[in-house]
């Protein structure tokens, strides 16, 4: 579902930040090598993802489903000068995909890949954070949240991606559908936890911003 029409998407594209020419490249090899490249930030949502990380300035930040490692390269570059990403995900066919761009992006030294069930990696992970975007498997987004909100810094900011799921979060709940079900319940609980505050942009697929208080 698109939620702008196709000419305001372009007239937004074309007056934001250009794309790096890197993460061009990486586009165009993970929509010719990959079966859903529609999970690829892409270059709007990319370029809102690295402001969004330079205004932070993060010395450690957390991605929950790094797909063809686009949204990283994109976090990663707001990193403070010794800072870290961890991005995590279950597909271990993507790990030597990933590594290929993380090398040619000049930031693979910033960037630690795990490879697996981000459940069990995330508690192992000794490192309190200052920014994470979640861009997973939908059904444990809740899940994921209570794993992380005690990891967090004050002030520290979790990003959540796909949380309009193509409108069907206000049309009827159809039986089964488990990760709409799962994102009503998400929502719901990031506009109540008084642990943060919270705004959902209809930025792509709905983009949550929540501010550890």
């Amino acid at each position: 579902m698109h939620f702008l029409s196709d000419a305001i998407e372009d007239y937004v594209t074309n007056h934001s930040e250009d794309e790096p020419a890197i993460l061009k490249e990486l586009d165009r090899e993970t929509n010719l090598k990959t079966l859903q490249p529609r999970m690829l930030s892409g270059h709007f949502q990319g370029r809102i993802l690295s402001v969004l990380s330079k205004i932070i300035n993060p010395n450690t930040i957390l991605e929950i489903g790094t797909f063809t490692g686009y949204s990283a390269i994109c976090l990663a570059e707001g990193l403070a000068k010794d800072g870290m990403l961890h991005t995590i995900d279950i597909n271990e066919e993507l790990y030597v995909f990933q590594q290929k761009y993380f090398e040619k992006s000049g930031l693979k030294d910033q960037i630690k890949q795990y490879t697996g069930d981000a459940l069990e990696i995330i508690p192992k992970i000794d490192a309190k954070f200052d920014l994470v975007f979640i861009d997973a498997d939908k059904p444990n987004y809740v899940n994921y949240f209570d794993l992380i909100i005690d990891k967090m810094n004050s002030g520290g900011v979790i990003l959540s991606d796909n949380v309009l799921w193509s409108g069907k979060v206000v049309e009827k709940l159809k039986k089964g559908d488990k990760s709409t079900e799962a994102l009503l319940e998400y929502n719901k609980k990031l506009k109540e936890d008084p642990r943060i505050e919270t705004v959902l942009l209809p930025i792509r697929d709905g983009l949550t911003v929540s501010r550890v208080i």
